[in-house]
Order: structure tokens, then C-alpha cells, then sequence
């Protein structure tokens, strides 16, 4: 640490005695001081030498300020505490001080410390104060442990050392809060602080100081070691023997990083700001020398680094806290050990090897231990001293090690036990054995992608899929999938679905396509492991495919039953299907459980069991849409004979309507709606109806009524005001000029609506709205959220044609916000475009949406001059105007 060049002490107490005025040469000083560390930063110098510099520079301006303000023989000492009792402070930190009272009385000093105080704030200081009595700090330390760590960090400024030393001999581990007892509350609070981030180091906007892995972390086990061993720093853990050289490296550069990333995190915002926002995620990444690659944005390659180190952090940290409980809470007296074979024995409840050089004999014991725990349920982990030896024999596993049939042979028994495969991943990534074992898992290894879509960085993101899977297959959670259960129960060979899901994203950060990246890699793997050409190609397969039940499914028309002939051709038998419609389930629930819904579960179920059914039937025999309709129609006449609605009736509504509603309604809706439509009356319109649909996981809102123009605009804008998700429409207007229009919609929780006020609500609102004759300027208000504005998608608007349909597809993909159908729809209705079916689509920040539109006429779009009038009036809507003119081609698919 060297001094500010900026400050020189004594020149400032000489300029201090003959000011009358000192606030402004204390704001000065301040300034220059955060303008050296800045350029300091800048320059490339330590964190480590800028955080103590600064706490020096606040050093010696409160010491000056104190003597200003106090009398010299006043019995009182001003005493550092926290992060600044260590002798850190970041740009932003708090100056957190306490103000020992000595026993005399001291009343006469209440109005200078109060000036005292007012002028550290008005210089600019963030000042965090305690005034107490030695009495009241034992007082406040007994009941709380937070004040106990600060004391136990606390450093003398000014007044009696005595009084000091008085103050941190009572509260120390001697009188309050012994070592043991401090440690467990640590180690409760630590656990209390990691599960309100999730347990996981790797959240997409993560707290550098308080998240697991962070720097709160380093700092518990700097409080235990100094409360036990009476450590003044972490190196004498080493000479303690509970850190080894390399560790306390490895606990040092991690701090280090963290440190430099929260010295610009404060340095960026003027302000202390512990959370690593979006927004901040690039700035940093700019700043700190990463760009943009091919493969690979600078913001991911910066935030892997990141998310790489607090791993090994939040590593480094079990294990030390196992250290610590078996020294501090079970006073090293552990139970007799319990032999489990030559190589591994248990104690305490935990796996330990037989001897020190038990991996360097036989190296696949690496493995082994994995498969111990899977075998021994009653284990509750690994023994620290153990944890230690494998870290440090990672380097055993090379081509030799995965040539070895043993080796082979042990990772192939962990993925077909019947238990714990999922906890066994964990721990073998968490100890650094699974990228060991298989190299190409390194590169997705707190690698995180840019977006709102993935919530996980991709290795956690992994094992979560592996996690569902393994969910499946276990019978109390039956309940929560039945359909994917009673698929899992008939698999003949589970860990084929386990591989699957280990490789489907090994292939991302390398460019190209990475599922056929990862296809490679599993197709090489897997018979190297002993797997029949069969079950390796369809590992293989399922890696390359593992998007395209889901991509079919949010952008295909499935009511289509060519577009479903098409797709269980592409999946060729049901075997196949089964595995294939298990990982996407499971796949989508690990992209982002927030944003997974009952919606998207059903469009999977609905696009699996159609497939299923047209395999059965036959590739050779498909069906054809006049044989789908007339299954329809019959069906709804016999649901209509129930509630006395005649067939005459209901034929001479339906001869009214065109061929695509009966193709996209079901024969239940179909039966539901003809129903209203024929019971309702002149004075009853508009009609607006819910209906809850179990079966395709959302609510239906059904609207009958005169046709307008704009009315799908003027709808989706009441929905969204109603703060509704749409996530599809379906826009039918009948020969007679009255329109049949009904939109899936889930609750802003991603529920279907429940509640019998909310839906009077929804119902009174769309009533209202829809009956109005101004149906322009009705507006969404809704702000668009600060996640949300971090991203920016660029605008993209293509038209296709699919052969052999009456439709124009236009796919826009742009950046989600709220209010966006609506404004398609404005853009659409002045177009004189007419929409029958939407498909609604948001993948994180972007939404990439599906429109099938004709023009007034009920024809496809053919003039560039419809092209050109809907994208125009579009970028006007979003805002958007600069951008390249719209693509428009044929294609067999959107």
C-alpha cells in the first residue's frame, strides 16, 4: 500500500489550524482522494493497494476531524469497525464507526459529537455510527452476533487504547460468544443469506458481496479463524494446517477479483452497488480489455471468468466449514471409522479414503467414491480432508484415465443407479471431476448466455435437466407430470435420456450449431462407454434434435394435420418420441422455471400425443383435413344434442365459417362456442365469455360480435392493459359480417385466471372497451421492466408463403415489450390486413411471433405494396424506423 499522492497530512493540519471554515478542504480532499484511486484503478494498480489506501486517506481525515471537533482529554475513543475496521474500503462502502463512551459522565460532549457527526456527513462521507457505552456493546453483542463480528474487527482511530483493549477483551470469545457457538450461528446465517440467492452462485444478476461464493463468504472464514484461532489473517490458517499454501492462493487471487470488480462496480455508479447488472455486466466487460468474439460475446466471456471463480470460492468454502465443524463443533473426537472396502471407509456419516495416497494408488477410486455415495444413502457427504486429496489429484484423470475400461465401466454404473445421479453430477462438478472426465464439459463450465431466456449458466443448467429427468422416474413426484411419469416408467433404457441430457448443450460457445456440435460429441462418447451402435445413435440423435419438438410446437400451426404428418415423419418412430418429448419437457423447465407455464406444457403434450397418433396410424396412411373436420363436427353435434341445440341450427351457424376454424377449434371448444353464439341475443353483444381449458393449460376469452376494423388491436391492447399474457389468437369472421375470436391468455403469475373477481374484472373491461366506437388511441401503460431494457433485439419482419394454404406467414421477432400485439394489430388493421391465427413466443428479452394473415379479400398477400404498408406501419408503431426493408420469400415453414 503506498500513500495518496494527492494528501499530504501535514500540510493539510497546517491548513486546517488557520481555516475558519474547514468543510470545504475536506470536500477537496475527499475529491482528490477518489480521483487518484480512479486513475490509480485505471492505470491497472491492485485492488488490494487501492482499498487499504483509501481506508488510510478516511483514516486520517476522521482522526483530523475528531480533533477538531473534541477535546483532547475527553475519555471517549473513535474505533473503526466492519469492512473499514479491516482496513478495506471500496469507492462506495460505508464508513461504519463506533463511538466508545468511557464510564464518566458525558453529557457535555452530546453537541460536539453531534457536530461531529453532521460535518462527516455534509463532507460527503457515508457514515454508519454507533455511540455506546462499554456496558451497552457487551449488551448489544450478546444478543447480536452481527455486532459481535464488528467489534471482533474493530481498530482504534483515537482516544485510550485502554478503553479500547477494555471494549475487545469483553467481547471477546473468553467472555460472550464462544468459538463454538459463534460458529454455528456463522455457519446458520451463512445458510439463511445463500438461500435468499437460491443456494446457487450462478443468478444471471448476482450480489458480488452477499450471494453464495461472494465475498461474505471469504469473510466467514476469516471470522471463525480469527474467533477460534485467534488468526489475524487467512495465511495463518496455513500455518494452522487447515489451509494448504495453494488453497489460501486460490482464497487470495479469488478476493482479488471480486475486489476489482466491486472497486468499478462503485466506481461506475458513484454509489456503493454490490449487484452485477445487466447493464453493468457489459460496461465491466468493456472495460476490462474483452470483446466480442465470433463464438462468444465479451459480456459472457467476462461473466465465465466470474462465475469460475465464486465456483471455486463457494468450493473452498465447504470444504473449510467442514474443517471448521469437525475442530470447533465435534472437538476432533470422531466416531471409530467404518470400513466400506480397501479404499473408502465411513465416519461420522462421511465418506473418507483408507489412506492419504489412495488416489495416487489407484486413481479411478475418482470415480469410485461417486458411485460409493449413490450405493450408501445414509452417507451425508465427503470428509473436507478428502474433498482436499481429490482436488488435488484432478490431474490423474487424462486420456490414460478415460482410455481404461474401469474407468468406463465406473461412470456408466453412476448413470444407471437408481438413485442420486443427480446429486452425484452435482458434487463431481463441484469438485471439478466431471470436466475432467469429459473435456468437452469444461467449455460450457460458468458459461452463462447473455439473455432473459436462460436463467442458469449452461453446466447448472445441465443438471437441472438431468434433474427433471431424474424426477420422472421417481414415483411421489408422479403427480406433478403424470403423462412424462407413465413414459419414463416404460423406458426400456433411462440412462440413454440421462446421457442425452448430459450432451445436449456441451456444444454451445464453439460456433455453429450446437446441437449438431453436441451430437458429435455424444456419438463419439457413447460407444466408447460400451454403448451398442443403436443407443448411441439415438443419444446422438436426441442431442441434435433436442429443439425441434419445441420450436414445432411454439411456431408451426399443429392443428395442421399436414404440419403434423411432416413432423412424425422427421421423428420416424415412437420410441424416439418418448425420449424426445421427456428432454424438452425437462429442457424447458430448466431454461427458466419462472417463465414455464401451463401453456407451453400443453402445446408439448397436445404436438407429442399427435405425433404419437400418427405413427400408430401409420407414415403410409395420413390424415387429411376433410376426415380431421368431419371427426370435429360430429363430435361437437352429439356434445350440442345435450344442451337441445339442433343439428340445423348448428349447421347453418358453421355453413357461416371457414374451413381453417373448424382445422384450429377442437370439438369441445367448437361445441362450447356454437352454443354461446346460438343462446346469446342482439342486446347481449359484444359476447365475452372465459372459459378455463385444463386440457391446453390456459384460460379462453371468447368474443362474438359485430366485425370492426381494428378489433384485434383495440382487444389485445384491453388484455394487456389487464396485464394478461396472450399466447395465442385465433380471429374468425363469419359470412354474416360477425366475428368469432377467441385468445389463450395465462394471468401475469402464469396461471390460468382464477378467482371469481378477477374474471368479472377481465369481462366488465373487454365489455366496455369492445362496445366503444373511438377504437383508436386506447393505448398500454405499462412500463417496460429494467431487465427488459437492457437488451435490445434488432427488428426483423419476413413474410412466406406456404404452399397449398391461403395464408401469408409474417414472423417478427423484436424486443418483448408492453402493449406489442396491440400495435402489430393497429399496424395490421391500417393495412386493411385481416389476421386469423397468432402464435405467441417470448424467449427472454425477444419475441418472436407468429402471424397467418390474408388481405381484406381473404387472400395471401402478393403486392410488394401490402409488404411494404405493414412494415412501414409497424417500425412507426415500435418506434423503429431505421432499419432494412422487410424480407419477403416463400418458405415451407415459419
Amino acid at each position: 500500500m503506498r500513500d495518496l499522492h494527492s494528501f499530504d497530512i501535514n500540510a493539510f493540519d497546517h491548513e486546517l489550524k488557520t481555516t475558519k471554515n474547514p468543510l470545504p478542504l475536506f470536500q477537496k480532499a475527499l475529491k482528490q482522494g477518489a480521483e487518484e484511486l480512479q486513475s490509480r484503478f485505471k492505470d491497472g494498480e491492485s485492488v488490494t493497494a487501492l482499498v487499504h489506501s483509501r481506508a488510510a486517506h478516511i483514516d486520517a481525515l476522521l482522526v483530523s476531524a475528531w480533533r477538531n471537533y473534541l477535546p483532547a482529554n475527553a475519555h471517549l475513543a473513535l474505533i473503526a469497525v466492519g469492512g473499514y475496521g479491516r482496513g478495506e474500503l471500496h469507492p462506495g462502502s460505508d464508513v461504519d464507526i463506533l463511538i466508545l463512551l468511557g464510564d464518566e459522565d458525558h453529557a457535555h460532549l452530546n453537541e460536539p459529537l453531534g457536530q461531529l457527526l453532521t460535518f462527516l456527513w455534509d463532507i460527503g462521507l457515508e457514515i454508519g455510527h454507533s455511540v455506546r457505552t462499554l456496558a451497552e456493546c457487551i449488551q448489544e453483542a450478546e444478543k447480536d452476533i452481527t455486532v459481535t463480528t464488528n467489534l471482533m474487527e474493530s481498530r482504534l482511530l483515537a482516544g485510550p487504547e485502554t478503553l479500547f483493549n477494555a471494549m475487545r477483551e469483553a467481547t471477546g470469545p473468553k467472555k460472550i460468544w464462544p468459538s463454538d457457538q459463534f460458529f454455528a450461528a456463522k455457519w446458520e446465517e451463512q445458510k439463511e443469506r445463500h438461500s435468499k440467492y437460491g443456494d446457487t452462485a450462478y443468478n444471471l444478476e448476482p450480489n458480488i458481496k452477499e450471494g453464495p461464493g461472494g465475498l461474505r463468504d471469504i469473510q466467514m472464514i476469516g471470522w471463525v479463524a480469527k474467533r477460534h484461532f485467534d488468526a489475524n489473517n487467512l495465511r495463518d490458517l496455513v500455518i494452522e494446517g487447515f489451509l494448504t499454501e495453494r488453497e489460501h492462493q486460490a482464497l487470495i487471487k479469488g478476493e482479488a477479483f471480486l475486489w476489482k470488480v466491486r472497486f468499478a462496480l462503485h466506481t461506475l455508479n458513484n454509489r456503493r452497488e454490490d449487484r452485477l447488472l445487466f447493464d453493468y455486466q457489459r460496461t465491466l466487460a468493456t472495460q476490462f480489455g474483452f470483446r466480442d468474439k465470433e463464438d462468444t460475446l465479451a459480456v459472457e466471456q467476462f461473466m465465465q471468468i466470474y462465475y469460475r471463480n465464486i465456483m471455486r470460492l463457494n468450493r473452498l468454502n465447504e470444504m473449510l466449514l467442514q474443517h471448521f465443524e469437525e475442530a470447533i463443533l465435534l472437538k476432533d473426537q470422531l466416531d471409530e471409522p467404518v470400513q466400506i472396502n480397501a479404499r473408502f471407509q465411513s465416519r461420522n456419516d462421511f465418506l473418507e479414503v483408507t489412506r492419504a495416497d489412495v488416489f495416487r494408488r489407484y486413481p479411478f477410486a475418482l470415480l469410485e467414491i461417486f458411485l460409493l455415495l449413490q450405493q450408501n444413502p445414509a452417507l451425508k457427504g465427503v470428509r473436507a480432508s478428502t474433498i482436499r486429496l481429490i482436488r488435488h489429484n484432478r490431474h490423474r484423470i487424462d486420456d490414460s484415465f478415460r482410455s481404461d475400461l474401469r474407468a468406463r465401466t465406473l461412470f456408466m454404473e453412476i448413470m444407471r443407479q437408481p438413485q442420486g445421479i443427480t446429486h452425484e453430477l452435482r458434487r463431481m462438478n463441484n469438485y471439478g471431476i466431471l470436466a475432467r472426465y469429459i473435456p468437452g464439459f469444461r467449455n460450457i463450465v460458468g458459461r452463462m448466455q447473455y439473455d432473459l431466456f436462460h436463467l442458469y449458466t449452461v453446466d447448472e443448467h445441465t443438471l437441472v435437466v438431468i434433474r427433471n429427468l431424474r424426477r420422472f422416474a421417481v414415483a411421489e413426484h408422479a403427480h406433478e407430470y403424470p403423462l412424462c411419469s407413465e413414459i419414463m416408467d416404460s423406458l426400456p433404457k433411462p440412462e440413454l435420456l440421462y446421457l442425452a441430457g448430459l450432451f445436449h448443450d456441451i456444444g454451445k460457445g464453439r460456433g455453429g450449431d450446437h446441437s449438431s456440435i453436441g451430437a458429435v460429441y455424444a456419438l463419439a462418447f457413447c460407444p466408447h462407454h460400451g454403448l451398442s451402435d443403436f443407443d448411441s445413435q439415438l443419444v446422438s440423435w436426441l442431442v441434435k434434435k433436442h429443439l425441434v419438438l419445441s420450436m414445432t410446437a411454439q411456431r408451426k400451426d399443429t392443428s395442421d394435420p399436414e404440419v403434423i404428418q411432416d413432423f412424425a415423419k422427421e421423428i420416424g418412430d415412437t420410441t424416439r418420441l418418448d425420449y424426445l418429448y421427456l428432454l424438452t419437457v425437462a429442457d424447458a423447465r430448466a431454461t427458466n422455471p419462472a417463465r414455464w407455464n401451463t401453456w407451453k406444457n400443453a402445446l408439448l403434450r397436445e404436438l407429442y400425443l399427435a405425433t404419437k397418433q400418427a405413427l400408430k396410424r401409420g407414415l403410409h396412411k395420413p390424415q387429411v383435413l376433410d376426415e380431421l373436420i368431419k371427426e370435429k363436427r360430429e363430435e361437437a353435434l352429439k356434445q350440442l344434442k345435450n344442451a337441445a341445440i339442433t343439428q340445423e341450427h348448428a349447421e347453418s351457424l358453421w355453413s357461416t365459417l371457414s374451413e381453417e376454424y373448424f382445422q384450429h377449434t377442437s370439438a369441445t371448444a367448437l361445441a362450447w362456442q356454437t352454443r354461446q353464439v346460438l343462446t346469446s341475443c342482439q342486446a347481449d353483444l359484444p359476447l365475452v365469455l372465459l372459459r378455463r381449458q385444463t386440457s391446453r393449460g390456459g384460460t379462453e376469452v371468447f368474443h362474438y360480435g359485430k366485425n370492426d376494423d381494428g378489433l384485434f388491436a383495440l382487444a389485445t391492447t384491453i388484455l394487456d392493459q389487464l396485464n394478461l399474457n396472450i399466447v395465442e389468437a385465433r380471429i374468425e369472421t363469419a359470412s354474416t359480417g360477425y366475428t368469432l375470436n377467441s385468445y389463450q391468455v395465462l394471468d401475469s403469475n402464469g396461471e390460468p385466471i382464477s378467482g371469481e373477481d378477477r374474471k368479472q374484472e377481465i369481462t366488465t373491461a373487454l365489455k366496455r372497451g369492445l362496445s366503444e366506437k373511438a377504437l383508436a388511441g386506447q393505448e398500454v401503460s405499462r412500463r417496460i421492466s429494467r431487465r427488459l431494457k437492457s437488451f435490445s433485439t434488432q427488428t426483423k419482419i419476413t413474410f412466406g408463403q406456404v404452399p397449398g394454404h391461403q395464408f401469408t406467414i409474417m414472423k417478427l421477432t423484436t424486443g418483448d415489450r408492453p402493449g406489442l400485439l396491440s400495435q402489430v394489430g393497429w399496424a395490421f388493421a391500417s393495412c386493411q390486413i385481416r389476421l386469423h391465427t397468432a402464435k405467441i413466443a417470448t424467449i427472454g428479452a425477444t419475441a418472436e411471433d407468429i402471424f397467418f394473415i390474408t388481405d381484406s379479400d381473404n387472400q395471401p398477400l402478393t403486392k410488394p405494396a401490402q409488404f411494404d404498408c405493414i412494415r412501414k406501419a409497424l417500425l412507426e408503431n415500435l418506434g423503429e424506423n431505421n432499419l432494412p426493408s422487410a424480407d419477403t420469400r416463400d418458405v415451407s415453414a415459419p
